[in-house]
Formats: structure tokens, C-alpha cells, sequence
């Protein structure tokens, strides 16, 4: 039976917490949607790189690639780094990647943006920060 692989990006850091950032939310994706093969790439400072994470697909047996940047906003990054990493061209959204003697379909996803569960998680945030008064 074959899944569609999701590469949850981030950026990488000096700081294990925000290596562990991404590393644990992948780990909640996986554990919401087991019909798909998760896992998680940096662009530099830690590993897997996104390279590698991309190359780790080959060993399961994916129809499909998303690649998902846990980014807040646009920036060279989301626009120029990791098309070119991918093989895209800047502003492109799909393309093939090779894998296991076929090409299979890679699409981009954007950055988080403005979002409202993202201003729920703010307001969340908030009030926990107003509970310690």
C-alpha cells in the first residue's frame, strides 16, 4: 500500500529546543494521520538536512511527496533556499522527485501565514501569561 510522504521543514538551530520544535511536531502529525509517512528536515545546524530527510523516502513506498515549512512568514528561505533544495524554481510549487526507479509527484506547501489557529494558539498564550497575575 503506498502513503504520501509529509517533510515538515524547519530551519535549524544551535538550540536543541528548537530542533525539538520540529522534531515533536512531526511526531504529533505522524500520530494524528497514520496514513502518512512523516518526517522532518533543517536547513542547516541540525539533522536530518532536508537533503537527507528527502532521500529517506526512498526506502518506503510514497505516491507522493508534501514538503511543509514550519515557518511563520515568507522570506528568502520559504522563497529562494528551499525551492532550490528541492530543485524548484523560485515560486514554483511542484515538481518530480526521484524515487526508487520512478518520479513522484513533490508539491511545496506555504509558510503558516496568518492564520486563525494561529491567533488562537496567541490568545491561548496570552491568557495563560494573564493567569499569573
Amino acid at each position: 500500500m503506498t502513503k504520501t510522504g509529509i517533510l515538515l521543514v524547519g530551519h535549524g538551530s544551535k538550540k536543541e529546543y528548537n530542533k525539538n520544535l520540529i522534531t515533536k511536531t512531526a511526531e504529533i502529525i505522524a500520530q494524528k494521520n497514520p496514513d502518512y509517512i512523516v518526517r522532518c528536515g533543517f536547513m542547516e545546524f541540525n539533522e536530518p538536512t532536508i537533503r537527507e530527510s528527502l532521500d529517506s523516502f526512498k526506502q518506503d513506498d510514497v505516491d507522493s511527496i508534501a514538503v511543509v515549512p514550519l515557518f511563520l512568514a515568507r522570506g528568502v528561505h520559504i522563497d529562494e533556499d528551499i525551492p532550490g533544495i528541492l530543485g524548484l524554481a523560485p515560486g514554483q510549487k511542484k515538481g518530480l522527485f526521484p524515487l526508487a526507479g520512478k518520479e513522484v509527484p513533490l508539491v511545496y506547501a506555504d509558510p503558516i501565514g496568518p492564520n486563525p489557529l494561529l491567533a488562537d494558539l496567541m490568545m491561548e498564550n496570552a491568557k495563560a501569561a494573564l493567569d499569573l497575575i
